[in-house]
């Protein structure tokens, strides 16, 4: 739908399992407005979390653009990891607005691949970033949203994708001793269970007692703070150990999608554990794909340090909706 447009202004939404990111887009090509934040767990559905940021925001909108982390069915959203079920017809209503998209968190988080600053992310390894071809988004947070993005004809187009439920085994010698210690979710070891904010607590919990020790009782924060205090810990090998994984994995999702456009972490973890990345170990770990690790070795790869992006990224697609590949007929509100 070439004509399809969004009335400004524009409300971007990037809703997690544990928090609710907003700005405003007061016109095209406008820059955004200050980020407002909310718990999602204090509010029973979007309408009313957006009810309550307006004051802080300053102005209504006439048109939302909101990402979550969960499967799109049509206008429909529903959390995985929150009981939000998110609908674009309902939301439209009761805010009264002109227009409005529901996305996939990193359905979105691809989209805004071709709008992040370069100061705003760290390249791991020497293999720069160009328009090569496909690209790929993952990043730890909650859970584990996993996105790819093409290019054709001057569009851009999404590829969500649900991976982070795909079984998840191990590979090294220590990965093969902490497995059998490794808590289950929902009775399986998945890839979102092992790289996730609760899954760096696993790792730290199943390598400990693979070591004989007691099981810890740390979250992620205070793991995090541990391993910061003391850089010759425990708590600090499995941070290391941990990193060794999402680059490992990171590597089957670029060749997965011949990602030579480059694979790209962002969430909410990686940021916060950046200090404990060592770049030769991780890129070792993102090529050894025997045969086709010389097809790894050729796709670039950088972590995302503003947790804005995905923002930026919505706010692109308000401004020109016709550079994207999205069926706007069967997924817009209105």
């Amino acid at each position: 739908m070439s004509d399809f447009t969004f009335p400004f202004p524009v409300l971007v939404c990037d809703v997690g399992g544990t928090n609710v990111r907003f700005s405003m887009q007061s016109e095209p090509d406008a820059l955004l407005g200050e980020v407002t934040h909310r718990k999602t767990n204090d509010f029973p559905g979007l309408v009313e979390a957006i009810e309550d940021a307006i004051p802080d925001i300053g102005i209504r909108p006439r048109s939302v653009i909101a990402c979550g982390a969960g499967p799109v069915v049509g206008r429909q959203l529903k959390l995985t990891n929150a009981p939000w079920v998110m609908d674009g017809a309902d939301i439209s209503k009761r805010l009264a607005l002109g227009q409005g998209l529901l996305l996939n968190d990193f359905e979105a988080q691809a989209l805004s691949l071709p709008t992040i600053p370069t100061p705003w992310a760290r390249q791991i390894g020497p293999v720069a970033f160009g328009p090569r071809g496909p690209q790929v988004i993952l990043g730890p947070g909650t859970g584990l949203g996993i996105g790819a993005l093409i290019e054709a004809q001057g569009r851009h187009t999404p590829l969500s994708s649900e991976a982070c439920h795909i079984d998840f085994g191990p590979t090294t010698a220590e990965e093969w001793a902490i497995w059998p210690h490794l808590e289950r979710a929902h009775g399986r070891i998945t890839t979102e269970s092992v790289i996730s904010g609760a899954g760096l607590v696993r790792v730290h919990r199943a390598r400990m007692l693979s070591l004989g020790a007691p099981a810890p009782t740390l979250d992620a924060p205070a793991l995090t703070a541990a391993a910061t205090a003391n850089r010759d810990g425990d708590e600090a090998r499995s941070l290391e150990l941990f990193w060794r994984i999402v680059g490992r994995f990171a590597g089957d999702m670029a060749v997965a999608f011949v990602a030579f456009g480059g694979v790209t972490l962002a969430g909410g973890v990686l940021p916060r554990l950046i200090d404990f990345l060592d770049e030769k170990t991780f890129r070792n770990a993102f090529e050894d794909k025997a045969p086709v690790d010389a097809l790894a070795r050729k796709i670039p790869t950088r972590l995302v340090i503003q947790s804005d992006s995905v923002l930026v990224g919505m706010a692109a697609i308000a401004s020109s909706p016709r550079n994207y590949a999205i069926d706007y007929g069967a997924r817009g509100w209105i």
